[in-house]
């Protein structure tokens, strides 16, 4: 007994380091930093207390940031989560060539975020705008992106368009894991396929919806690359009488902090981002769980 947990302990050392000192050293020095005056260059460093978090809440673009992250993270999961379950239906339904449309619908997943926003900016800056010259359609002729009203809408759509496939396979799996014979009993008794869908397949899917909304939120409260190459964070608005960047994530408004050499504010900034991802996760995955088990 003591040798297999001698084992077991060899097996696990190599892993418990590399994940202290990844991840919770770097933490731990974060927390300590976001404390400090440090500026990233300078060897001298000020301890200020909870001075850099108190700044934050008077800072309009901190503030304007973490609202249109909220509302892109709100938007997302609504949009990705609706898109991916009916394109399961679709994969998992009779129709023929199924497979291809499974295959042809995660590829977009498989695109780096820095190569689709590019892409992405092309097609919404030039091809629609174009279009919207040749077609005389007026809504067209000005791009979504440039536009402070829309662009958060076109960023979410873009997001849609590449990580809907990837929570479609879970729907999928979770969809193939139910027996068929319940929906063929319900069919033979009157109920028509939205009802089977409604009252049988997504009461049974309720762990499958727990992990896609968890995977969303986070996603989308991350979101760095595609927000840097789509839009750079622009087009410019105004919040509380302040010129701010209109689509300017919260991972962005980290990284443009800590590029200026304000790496204490920066790492404050990273400290309320990880408070408040784990205390919305924590809600979303419990309130989730208490629907399955009601289920």
């Amino acid at each position: 007994m003591k040798q297999n947990r001698l084992v077991n302990v060899l097996f696990l050392a190599p892993s418990v380091f590399a994940f202290v000192m990844i991840i919770i050293v770097p933490f731990l020095f974060g927390l300590f930093y976001s404390m400090t005056d440090w500026n990233g260059v300078s060897s001298e460093v000020r301890f200020v207390g909870f001075n850099n978090f108190r700044s934050l809440f008077t800072a309009p673009d901190f503030l304007y940031s973490f609202l249109i992250t909220v509302g892109y993270t709100i938007i997302n999961i609504v949009l990705v989560n609706v898109v991916s379950f009916i394109l399961s239906l679709i994969v998992t339904s009779k129709i023929r060539m199924r497979n291809f449309y499974r295959a042809g619908f995660f590829v977009p997943y498989l695109i780096g975020g820095i190569v689709l926003g590019y892409i992405w900016q092309f097609i919404l800056n030039s091809i629609v705008v174009q279009l919207g010259v040749v077609t005389a359609v007026e809504v067209l002729q000005t791009s979504f992106l440039s536009r402070p009203n829309t662009v958060i809408w076109a960023m979410s759509a873009v997001n849609t368009w590449q990580y809907a496939g990837y929570i479609m396979l879970i729907y999928v799996a979770s969809i193939q894991s139910i027996p068929s014979s319940l929906m063929e009993a319900a069919s033979v008794d009157g109920a028509n396929y939205v009802s089977r869908v409604f009252h049988i397949l997504i009461p049974m899917m309720a762990n499958a919806f727990t992990i896609s909304l968890f995977l969303t939120l986070t996603t989308s409260f991350k979101q760095f690359d595609m927000n840097l190459t789509l839009t750079n964070g622009g087009p410019a608005t105004r919040f509380l009488e302040a010129p701010v960047k209109a689509s300017q994530l919260l991972a962005m408004n980290i990284f443009n902090t800590a590029t200026a050499n304000r790496m204490a504010e920066a790492q404050a900034k990273a400290v309320v981002l990880f408070i408040a991802l784990v205390f919305v996760s924590l809600i979303q995955v419990s309130v989730n769980k208490k629907k399955e088990v009601e289920m």
